[in-house]
């Protein structure tokens, strides 16, 4: 198995099972060799519990994987990055186009439901956290 043949496998597992955590994806190519893959996850702790499940396809992908990249010496690039962002800790404006990206895992509102300017939308979220 591939990354390339793996990840699609994985992305397919991750959507039919909702409660594993995964509200949704973006498949990019930048080029034949590039490949992107920006996900959206409910929480850190179904991120990592699904990674390592043993009876799910990332941990069998990841093992068979390894083992083919010890033998044969050849090497997979990988570029994994994972943030963890806080609840109004982020903005995402979207303008004729349809729900893409974070709007398609999550959901739309109107900018102007929360506010003319960013500083006054973002200011409110922050806000609205602290005085729960």
């Amino acid at each position: 198995m591939t990354v390339a043949v793996g990840t699609p496998r994985v992305l397919r597992e991750l959507t039919k099972d909702k409660s594993r955590g995964l509200l949704g994806y973006t498949l990019l190519t930048g080029s034949p060799r590039t490949y992107y893959v920006v996900q959206y996850w409910e929480s850190r702790e179904k991120l990592y519990a699904y990674a390592s499940a043993p009876d799910m396809l990332h941990r069998k992908a990841w093992a068979v994987i390894n083992r083919k990249e010890k033998k044969s010496r050849q090497h997979v690039g990988l570029w994994h990055e994972s943030y963890i962002v806080p609840e109004g800790g982020y903005e995402s404006i979207y303008a004729d186009m349809p729900a893409y990206g974070l709007a398609a895992a999550t959901e739309v509102l109107p900018v102007r439901a929360r506010g003319r300017r960013a500083a006054d939308r973002l200011a409110h979220r922050s806000s609205s956290e602290g005085a729960a």
